[in-house]
């Protein structure tokens, strides 16, 4: 018996980019000290107070079913917090939870693409993204952007791929560039949805991780919210990754096939969950602020190392926990360079090529451990670099 082609071919028979991560993986497994900067896991973890919260709803009984749209003090309370820092007049019918943002991901494209249909995406991208596509029996196509463009997309270059595509996946602040996308970026982006009748899915789990800049929702744009699902996370805002907790903000018709959607495969989340992160989000700016804080001191720790050398390059990363370094001039792929750190100097780092054609000569460094370490790590990945370099 064989497997559904759709599960079959999710990695297309290739890569799915984590064979560095895995090998640091095993090599810890068996005993060698592993310094990982490769996934976004918070180097902190859950605040008592919210593990405090869910334990309180888990005995107060909320461990049955619960309402599979999501409860309505916390549908309500991300509904009043989009509202207020889009301006978008948004409403608990347009919120339905998720476990998790990558179920919020998958979600949002069952419900826009028919099997067959063209889902764009920009390169650089999240791992998963052309495998959740190819989950939904859709066709991806990825749209290069450029390290000379910072990696901000071409709205040109969305629009020749755009002739017959469905939808449109982006993600800002940028995993794995931490790159936030320009006002400019994201109306030009809008102006193709529009022309072409795009549904725009949009990824903002890091938008609480703005460093410089500022981080604007494109449904905020003229016309966009007819057409535009974001998809948000407790994730990163509040360093509840494991809770596995999200949500779809959407039009209301559509959140509506989603909860029949939810009905059919996840049935909801948690009930405890959802009072855990309602008592979370109430906690306000301040504490979302507390949780960022760490990587943009780490931020700056990396750039006032990396100004001090001129063999790693970076790409200005406005936002997120990671940062994208330039190795080129080692004559190394990022695939060639992150498999050689970390057998010589036990570092794991995330290759380029993990995350598209488009990041091919870079490596993602995730600033999610001690500052010392980290700048210790940072050190060591120039020193390595500039040896390379050396030889070349």
């Amino acid at each position: 018996m064989q497997a559904s082609k759709r599960i079959s071919t999710l990695l297309e028979g290739g890569s799915d980019g984590w064979e560095v991560f895995l090998r640091a993986r095993e090599m810890i497994a068996n005993g060698t000290l592993v310094t990982e900067l490769t996934i976004g896991e918070h180097d902190i973890r859950t605040a008592a107070p919210i593990l405090q919260d869910m334990h309180r709803a888990a005995m107060a009984g909320h461990t049955g079913y619960a309402a599979i749209p999501g409860i309505d003090p916390l549908r309500k309370e991300i509904a009043d917090r989009v509202s207020a820092r889009t301006g978008v007049p948004t409403k608990p019918e347009n919120v339905m939870i998720t476990p998790g943002g990558q179920a919020a991901l998958f979600a949002t494209h069952l419900a826009v693409l028919d099997p067959g249909d063209t889902a764009l995406y920009i390169d650089p991208y999240y791992a998963t993204y052309p495998g959740t596509l190819r989950g939904v029996s859709a066709k991806p196509v990825a749209i290069k952007a450029h390290a000379t463009d910072a990696f901000q997309p071409r709205a040109a270059d969305i629009a020749a791929a755009a002739q017959g595509a469905k939808s449109l996946l982006i993600n800002t602040p940028n995993n794995p560039t931490g790159v936030i996308y320009s006002r400019d970026t994201l109306k030009s982006i809008a102006d193709v949805c529009h022309k072409h009748d795009l549904w725009l899915i949009s990824d903002e789990v890091y938008d609480t991780q703005i460093w410089e800049g500022e981080h604007i929702s494109p449904r905020a744009l003229d016309g966009m919210a007819k057409r535009t699902l974001v998809v948000g996370s407790m994730s990163k805002s509040h360093a509840m990754t494991g809770s596995r907790i999200g949500w779809i903000i959407g039009p209301e018709n559509i959140i509506e096939h989603l909860i029949n959607l939810a009905t059919h495969t996840t049935y909801g989340v948690a009930g405890f969950v959802q009072e855990a992160a309602l008592f979370a989000l109430r906690l306000g700016d301040d504490f979302e602020t507390e949780i960022a804080e760490p990587f943009r001191r780490r931020r700056a720790l990396a750039y006032a190392q990396l100004a001090q050398q001129s063999v790693v390059g970076m790409i200005p990363n406005g936002g997120a926990m990671y940062m994208m370094l330039d190795i080129s001039a080692t004559g190394l792929s990022g695939q060639e360079f992150a498999f050689a750190l970390l057998e010589s100097h036990h570092i794991a780092v995330m290759p380029g090529e993990s995350f598209g054609a488009a990041a091919g000569g870079h490596i993602r460094v995730a600033m999610t451990i001690e500052d010392n370490a980290f700048a210790a790590a940072l050190a060591t990945i120039c020193q390595f670099a500039k040896t390379l370099s050396d030889e070349t």
